[in-house]
């Protein structure tokens, strides 16, 4: 919705001052200029480098536009002879930012998931022109008036949300910009609009080009449309890439003028339509087009299946199964059974498959040719599109790193071909590439690339397994020497990993499955087979008994499936049986017994889940632990014909060409009951409206009804000759109709137990038309019923009871072709009250006929031929058509053929569809059964009529088979009943309608909506219904109510010595003269005395981003060591570079004072944001959650999360002015939500999280607790009222809250308000006051209420942001919204009071919003000033941002890592480092005031280890950082001129350490599987591989400079590797002479006890900087110590004694100075020259790394994404040579110095 101030339009230039140049910038030939025919000053860009000369807005491409008018207009005018550029940077609602560009320097249109590039035609004739031509000499100027939402529909199927940012590139002239929602047409004034009042909206007057005097607009410029209307008509989604005729924009320069004044169309080519045809359009302006976009949303699907049921998929980390549902791809989370989509197939999806990490999705459309789509499983986004050259795909294979995707299928001859694509360029936009491609005459099953080798494949099939293998551009096989064995049919394939894990192909052996039932084990190496096993029946001939016969001959069980974990087989085969084996095959593991043949299995990753899939359309896993088998999916395995609802319990019955009829709940769409019939299909359905009772009409003429209640059939009856294609029952239950393809028509007595026939006659129907649910109709009120006939051009009113005819009409009129009559396709009538009947003709045309007289009351034209179904919403808002593969909404009450909107999905023709009884869903059938949102409620639906479904799951129960565990040789199974044991009538039920679980409390039930509570028993109650938590008999031992509790409210707090005790505290303080007096509501909360019980069950987190979650953290907190002190010692903590981003509300600022304060792991850091400089409070063990400033800045309150030293929070209050701990308190046994202070500081709130859910007052007189209250739904947040002393309010699940205490008592009274009925299924999630009596409080809807405290209501609500806020800030007449889609939105209030008068008439009013901000993460804390100008606005990104509304810019503040620091690395001179981190940045910052200078950020993988180039003799501005990533690459980076300079990939496995060479030439790296290669950047060539320590991740590699023939080796470089198996290896090497030479070898005993078992420490070695002979080294050995090696004498000669086993170690290079790091958050500093250490704890983590500077008293530290930077007293440099030699010339200073303020840089 376009915002209130860009309405109508807005001028772009003067909105932006251009001519100032402050908020945008330009590059370049950029002059101002007066031109001729506009006579107006206009910008010229020109030059011959368009990327060189151009007009930018905004400044930076970090800044936002923020414009959300749908419509762009660009007046401009190409230079003649010359290439223009013109790129719009466009935010979908998602915030995926695609570029679109125009340009007549395209050749052809080009698109990518990220990037549109139209070609710009400027016509000098009618004649085409040639595409990337120069501008004609006689170009005009142009309107070019872009329609940026259809942009984005027409050709990437996402949704418009705003204009980020606009690139004028040379060459052309540019009057100015406009964007609104209106569409205008410019060669219309105003005034001439209204002389001829025409229905168009004219252009404004300050947009208009000048016209002289008798001319004609279209004699002098030019207007281009793009989309045009006739692009606007596709569908948003196109069966294959966007259409050629759709690619590029025409500039037609010998446009005319038309009649009317209506501007020409832009005629796309390749369309016969002549140019001079314009036709003015019909269709109303967008603005007043009241039909919301969209309209529906895809909630979920039933179905499985359709091309294959061989495919289902588990994710990488085991919670979610993907799988095709004809040509939806689903995403279920197996827990919460949740659905995702990936829509874009148009037809049956063939073959799937994921990579290794689950990071990217491939999918294949089934029929000729064949299309594979390349996914961003995460995000859910198409990365690219492509025809693949087999025309029908049946397997695909992702390369365990993703970067290869194999394909195998029959070519257009029939041939099996193998192609095998390059996909590592998908995700930058780049193609997917044919690497390799081969025809082969073998037969392919089944294909899979090697897990091990991304180059190696295999596929088995008829008597074929064969090897595959990729090199070059070429693909080649050879034949598996099968034996005895050649002639078997194989069906599956699977790697059996080696139980050591190595990744060698010889040690892995392949596993081959037949429909013979054989398993062969074939030797990958030579390529023969090892062992043969066969699995025979379950229950062989003769024997009565079960019995699991051996692996020999006989007649198998057809195997069509089986996958591989390192413990077990699963097996999947044709008698139904999913089987586990041992890897030995010696004995059946365990079993579980299917309806039907299982087609597929797939053993998760954890190996504790198999997935199996049956040919019946089943899909379910085994959990082994449980041994219990869960159905996910059940599906028709054919098309849905019918459906039918019944609104009082909720189900849902459908009908299907299976065979079967299928009762579902419509509430969690699980299947509640199975009919199937053998002799006969069912073809329509009907429920009875008041009983349980289902009818439906078979193909063989029979009408049967069932009673849902005895699961059988109550009365049969055949009275028709042909096969039933129509039921209707009368909504007053008195009649049922069934029709049939003859044309009979019979009447039920629905009253009588045998629902005795009353009518029969003949030739009444129309005989032509075939099943459909639209048949026949009955009226709402039950008197009338409709149908087609008795011919195709008749519709018919009868009356129910007598079936006497009302009325007859012959719709026959001439079809729009001319080539038949129009035909009645489908009827249904309107809902009540309107009377009104609608028939879809095939003419294109929906008939209104009044239901009374027949009478065409109106002609609804556009609508699509062949419609299957119609569907009207109460209140006659929407109209839904089915036909083809589509559904289509239409805004009824406008005009259904002036635009609709539609919705893909299925593949096979809709065949019904229709809403949900309570309006609010919509169901359609076909190929699956579709159940979609209805996003904007039809007027009409009733209040509450059924409770929203939001939270309910989509998809099936617990199935009816079983697991057992089956012991060694003989097989113990409890299979299902036989159908044989159960007699049925004609149709009796199926196996499914047995309820193996309780529906309300099945251990299979889906989880529910609200936990619920246990019954509270004499729960003191006062007059007016609230309960009061009391304290006045203070602490008792032998009190009930604190037995069992796990926060007792009589529980000691932590304070000073001194402070009373809670007892005490109760009673009040003579400190806290407060009156507290509240108001009262009539809802109310339990008290405390519940709480114990509630305890027991575990808490659920809300599904609110507002709650804190502390990092998991494997170390515990340290007992008995000094924090660091502030001044004065031997090493002091001077920054701290990070802000913690998990945490909630934990900034805060005081402009007035300038007071600025924010946490960072445990620590509260201060700084002074004029100077930078920092203070450091340290007192907190643990992670800190939230902060809180007192009113007059004197206290700070700190809050952070239990721990082994604390079991409690420790909430810490601090002396702002002193700068030091006042107070320890401590109530809340889990982590504290919020802290606030009363408005006059007298009283500090604390809130427990959704596991403490306790709410407590204290006196911040003595911080003694005055009251507290166990509360029973979690609280998001809280504030004091300022009008009101002692009020405070709450907001959380489903609830307004107003907890207050009262006068003298000192109990805390809980009251509970009811919510707006538009929250729904949400939560309010923040708040905040306003001007009394004004609160507001934003929703995890993204919705903002706004409530009137004195009356207690809510007056206003409006949609603030797509996703929940969490942070309001309110001051005066403005109000700032911050939420979790990372958007900062400044709102104007003036209008609010105003809107309070009204009362709830107001409630929809919109507000306005004056500005937006799109920030790196989701917003968690915020402060601003009194007029709400400027504020510091904190991100889970971990940076703090300052906010200037006034200017529109956001600057960072702080900016640290979001993730775990992985190492720290020092330029030469020591005056920058540089950082790299998990999330795959590397950063530069200065040491002096750690500013971040620059950031390199490579997508999508981890940055493990760096180092940091020595100076190079002559050239010291080569400074280099090199960068080691999770999938081996190596990057160099130059600093100088922030750019990659190479990408080197010298390791399969991730790099762990890494070391340049002493002349900067070579570079040493390490991987995890123990390989050390030996890389020059300058080639980009490895030359050496070393392998000695192959097995064991390399921890560390560093490298120095040495003297020639020092330690009696040559070379000039000396270098160490040590890996994790206790072995250090120290080599001497000359690079440029390509020698290496191992001097020493280090192998040490593993430690025997641990601290941790299984947890070994890391194996650490570092060059000796103060002795070059030495060799610190640390987790080698025995026992906790730092060992120094002497490489000269060969042996330990100093060992200092640790507390601790070191897992980061570092040495200075000044003094003798040693620093460790312990997994316990200790840092240990051993001076060893005077042998003293001193233990400091500052991190809230383990110190997984420590840094010396190699120049200056400078140490870094790190522990998760937390840096400290401390500084060493009297540390400098004392002589002794520089870690790292060379040659400084002239002007040799650091390279790194000038480079202030660059932006971050992105790499793939």
């Amino acid at each position: 919705m376009a915002r209130v101030w860009q309405h109508p339009f807005l001028n772009v230039f003067r909105h932006f001052k251009v001519d100032e140049w402050k908020r945008s910038s330009k590059e370049g030939d950029v002059a101002a200029v007066m031109d001729r025919t506009l006579k107006r000053r206009v910008y010229r860009i020109r030059g011959s480098i368009s990327a060189g000369n151009y007009i930018q807005l905004p400044k930076t491409s970090t800044q936002s536009l923020g414009l959300t008018g749908r419509y762009l207009y660009v007046l401009f005018r190409p230079l003649p002879t010359k290439h223009f550029v013109i790129h719009l940077d466009v935010s979908t609602e998602d915030s995926q930012v695609i570029r679109v560009s125009f340009s007549n320097l395209f050749k052809e249109f080009k698109s990518t998931a990220t990037w549109l590039q139209f070609p710009f035609i400027c016509e000098a004739q009618l004649s085409r022109p040639d595409l990337g031509a120069a501008a004609p000499p006689g170009v005009r100027w142009t309107c070019l008036q872009l329609d940026l939402l259809d942009i984005l529909l027409i050709y990437l199927n996402r949704r418009y949300g705003h204009l980020k940012g606009v690139r004028l590139c040379a060459n052309l002239l540019v009057r100015n910009l406009y964007t609104s929602d209106l569409s205008f047409n410019p060669a219309v004034t105003v005034s001439e609009a209204r002389q001829a009042k025409l229905a168009i909206t004219p252009i404004p007057r300050e947009m208009a080009f000048p016209v002289p005097k008798g001319k004609r607009w279209h004699d002098h410029y030019v207007h281009v449309q793009f989309p045009s209307d006739s692009l606007k008509a596709l569908e948003p989604v196109q069966k294959s890439h966007a259409p050629p005729e759709a690619a590029f924009l025409r500039l037609v320069a010998a446009s005319r003028p038309v009649q009317g004044g209506a501007s020409p169309q832009v005629q796309p080519p390749g369309r016969k339509q002549s140019r001079q045809k314009v036709v003015p359009s019909k269709t109303p302006s967008p603005q007043t087009d009241s039909l919301p976009d969209p309209v529906l949303r895809l909630k979920s699907v039933i179905g499985f299946g359709g091309h294959s049921t061989r495919w289902a998929l588990w994710t990488e980390d085991g919670a979610t199964v993907v799988y095709p549902c004809h040509a939806v791809i689903v995403a279920l989370h197996v827990e919460t059974r949740e659905q995702r989509f990936f829509l874009g197939h148009t037809d049956k999806v063939s073959a799937l498959a994921l990579d290794g990490n689950s990071s990217l999705l491939a999918s294949a459309q089934g029929p000729p040719p064949s299309v594979v789509r390349l996914w961003d499983f995460r995000a859910g986004v198409c990365l690219a599109l492509f025809q693949s050259p087999v025309h029908t795909l049946s397997t695909l294979s992702f390369s365990r790193s993703g970067m290869v995707l194999c394909g195998t299928g029959k070519d257009g001859h029939g041939r099996t071909m193998v192609v095998a694509w390059s996909t590592d360029r998908a995700g930058r936009g780049g193609e997917v590439a044919v690497l390799g491609k081969a025809h082969t005459d073998a037969d392919i099953q089944a294909f899979q690339v090697a897990f091990f080798d991304e180059t190696r494949m295999v596929s088995c099939g008829r008597s074929s397994v064969r090897l595959w293998r990729l090199r070059g551009t070429g693909l080649r096989s050879c034949p598996v020497d099968l034996g005895e064995h050649h002639a078997l049919d194989f069906t599956g394939l699977a790697f059996m990993q080696s139980q050591d894990g190595c990744q060698e192909p010889s040690t892995h052996v392949l596993l081959v499955c037949s429909r013979s039932g054989h398993i062969l084990e074939i030797d990958c190496q030579r390529l023969a087979v090892r062992r043969a096993r066969r699995l025979l029946p379950t229950r062989p001939p003769g024997r009565p008994h079960l019995q699991k016969q051996p692996f020999t001959s006989g007649p198998g069980v057809p195997i069509s499936s089986l996958s591989v974990s390192p413990g077990v087989c699963a097996v999947g085969s044709g008698d139904g049986y999913l089987r586990l084996w041992p890897l030995d095959f010696s004995s059946v593991l365990l079993e579980a017994e299917h309806e039907g043949p299982v087609s597929s299995v797939h053993v998760s990753p954890d190996g504790l889940r198999v997935l199996s899939t049956t040919t019946r359309g089943h899909l379910g896993f085994l959990d082994v632990l449980t041994c219990e088998y869960n159905v996910l999916v059940r599906s028709h395995t054919d098309t849905v014909l019918a459906f039918a609802t019944e609104p009082s319990r909720r189900q849902l019955a459908t009908v299907s060409r299976d065979s079967s009829i299928r009762v579902w709940d419509l509430a969690t769409l699980r299947q509640l009951y199975d009919f199937t019939s053998s002799d006969e299909a069912p073809w329509a359905v009907a429920f009875h409206p008041s009983q349980p009772i289902l009818f439906c009409g078979f193909g063989g003429g029979v009408m049967r009804a069932f009673s849902l209640e005895a699961l059988d059939v109550l009365v049969e009856h055949r009275c028709h000759r042909g096969s039933v294609t129509g039921l209707a029952v009368t909504p007053d239950g008195r009649f049922l109709f069934s029709c049939c393809s003859q044309g009979g028509l019979a009447q039920y007595d629905c009253t009588h137990p045998q629902c005795c026939i009353l009518h029969a006659a003949g030739n009444m129907v129309n005989q032509e038309a075939g099943p459909s649910p639209s048949t026949l109709t009955v009226s709402g009120d039950s008197r009338l019923l409709a149908f087609v006939g008795p011919s195709k051009y008749m519709v018919t009113a009868v009356d129910t009871a007598s079936l006497a005819e009302l009325w007859r009409v012959n719709i026959s009129t001439l079809d729009p072709a001319g080539s038949s009559l129009g035909s009645a396709m489908t009827i249904c009538f309107s809902p009540t009250p309107t009377s009104h009947l609608l028939v879809a003709t095939s003419a294109n045309t929906v008939l209104v006929l009044d239901a009374e007289l027949g009478h065409i009351v109106q002609e609804l034209s556009g609508i699509q031929p062949t419609a299957s179904s119609l569907a009207l919403s109460e209140g006659s808002c929407f109209l839904l058509t089915a036909g083809n593969c589509a559904i289509k909404v239409w805004d009824y009450p406008v005009q259904a053929g002036s635009g609709c909107q539609v919705y893909i999905g299925h593949s096979e023709p809709v065949q019904d569809v229709a809403f949900t009884p309570d309006q609010r869903q919509v169901l359609s059938v076909g190929d699956a059964i579709f159940l979609w949102d209805v996003l904007a409620i039809p007027k009409g639906t009733p209040e509450g009529s059924i409770h929203s479904s939001a939270g309910a799951p989509p998809t099936d129960e617990a199935a009816p088979c079983r697991a057992s565990p089956v012991s060694l040789g003989h097989t113990e199974h409890v299979a299902p009943p036989s159908p044989e044991h159960h007699p049925r009538s004609l149709l009796s039920p199926g196996p499914c309608t047995r309820q193996l679980e309780d529906p309300l409390t099945g251990a299979h039930e889906l989880p529910r909506q609200v936990v619920p509570m246990p019954a509270r028993a004499g729960l003191p109650e006062s007059s007016d219904g609230v309960f009061s938590v009391s304290d006045d008999e203070g602490p008792c031992e032998e009190s009930p109510r604190l037995q069992g509790s796990q926060q007792a409210p009589g529980s000691p707090v932590l304070v000073e010595k001194g402070t009373g005790a809670f007892g005490d505290s109760a009673r009040g303080s003579a400190g806290d003269p407060r009156g507290l007096g509240l108001s009262h509501f009539h809802c109310s909360w339990p008290s405390a005395q519940g709480a114990s019980k509630a305890e027991a069950s575990p808490a659920i987190r809300p599904d609110s981003y507002k709650h804190f979650v502390a990092r998991f953290k494997a170390s515990t907190c340290p007992k008995g060591v000094p924090y660091p002190p502030a001044r004065g010692e031997q090493l002091r903590l001077k920054a701290v570079v990070g802000y913690n981003g998990n945490g909630r509300e934990n900034m805060v600022w005081r402009p007035d004072t300038g007071f600025f304060a924010y946490s960072c792991g445990c620590l509260v850091v201060v700084e002074d944001l004029h100077s930078g400089s920092q203070q450091h409070w340290l007192g907190h063990p643990e992670e800190i959650s939230t902060l809180a400033l007192s009113h007059n800045a004197q206290v700070l309150a700190s809050a952070s999360v239990s721990s082994s030293v604390a079991t409690s929070c420790l909430i810490c209050i601090w002396n702002v002015p002193e700068g030091s701990c006042q107070r320890l308190l401590s109530h809340h046994a889990a982590a504290i939500q919020a802290l606030a202070f009363s408005p006059d500081d007298g009283l500090l709130a604390t809130l427990g999280n959704y596991r403490d859910c306790t709410l407590a007052l204290w006196s911040t007189a003595t911080f003694t607790l005055v009251a507290c209250a166990h509360l029973q739904e979690p609280v998001h947040g809280l504030a004091f009222s300022p009008g009101a002393a002692g009020q405070l309010t709450c907001v959380g699940r489903a609830a307004l809250t107003l907890c207050l205490p009262r006068g003298a008592d000192p109990s805390l009274q809980v009251h509970r308000e009811p919510v707006p009925a538009e929250v729904g299924a949400g939560e309010l999630s923040s708040l905040c006051f306003g001007s009394p009596p004004l609160l507001f409080c934003g929703s995890t809807a993204g919705r903002v209420y706004a409530w009137d405290t004195a009356t207690h209501r809510c007056f206003l609500t409006w949609e603030a942001d797509d996703g929940e806020i969490g942070v309001l800030l309110c001051s005066g007449a403005r109000l700032v919204s911050g939420s979790i889609t990372k958007r900062l939105r400044l709102w104007a209030m003036g209008a609010v009071p105003e809107l309070r008068l009204k009362g709830s008439g107001a409630r929809s009013s919109p507000m306005v919003m004056e500005q937006q901000l799109a920030l790196d993460g989701a917003v968690v804390s915020a402060a601003f000033d009194e007029s709400m100008d400027m504020g510091v606005v904190g991100t889970s990104a971990g940076t703090l941002w300052y906010v200037s509304w006034a200017e529109g810019t956001s600057t960072h503040l702080v900016s640290g890592h979001s993730s775990r620091v992985n190492e720290v690395a020092f330029s030469p001179s020591g005056s920058h480092c540089a950082t790299a981190s998990e999330d795959g940045s590397v950063r530069v910052w200065t040491l002096a005031s750690m500013e971040l200078v620059l950031q390199f950020q490579v997508l999508d993988q981890s940055c493990l280890c760096l180092a940091w180039s020595p100076p190079i003799c002559g050239h010291p501005e080569l400074h280099r950082v090199a960068a080691g990533y999770s999938d081996g690459t190596l990057r160099v980076f130059r600093i100088a001129r922030t750019e990659m300079e190479i990408k080197m990939h010298p390791h399969r496995k991730a790099l762990t350490a890494m070391a340049f060479s002493s002349d900067g030439h070579t570079i040493i790296s390490g991987d995890k599987g123990g390989l050390v290669a030996v890389s020059r950047p300058g080639t980009g060539m490895t030359v050496r591989v070393l392998s000695d320590h192959q097995g064991a991740p390399i921890s560390a590699i560093q490298s120095r400079s040495k003297e020639y023939g020092e330690f009696g080796v040559e070379g000039t470089d000396l270098w160490l590797a040590a890996s994790g198996d206790q072995r250090v290896s120290v080599w001497a090497s000359d690079w440029p002479e390509d020698h290496c030479e191992l001097v020493d070898w280090l192998s040490f005993p593993a430690p025997a006890h641990l601290e941790r078992p299984g947890c070994q420490p890391p194996s650490l070695a570092a060059f000796c900087p103060w002795d070059r002979g030495l060799l610190a080294c640390a987790g080698l050995g025995l026992r906790e110590e730092v060992l120094l090696y002497s490489l000269r004498q060969k042996q330990v000669v100093e060992k200092i004694p640790l507390p601790f086993f070191a897992v980061s170690l570092s040495l200075s290079p000044g003094r003798r100075l040693l620093a460790v790091g312990s997994a316990d958050r200790v840092l240990r500093l051993v001076d060893c020259a005077t042998g003293r250490a001193r233990d400091l704890a500052a991190h809230a983590d383990a110190v997984h790394l420590c840094r010396f500077a190699p120049a200056g008293p400078l140490l870094i530290t790190a522990a998760a994404d937390e840096l400290l930077v401390w500084e060493a007293a009297g540390l400098g440099p004392t002589g002794g040579r520089p870690a790292h030699e060379g040659c400084r010339g002239p002007g040799a200073r650091d390279a790194v110095g000038g480079i202030v303020g660059l932006p971050s840089v992105q790499f793939k």
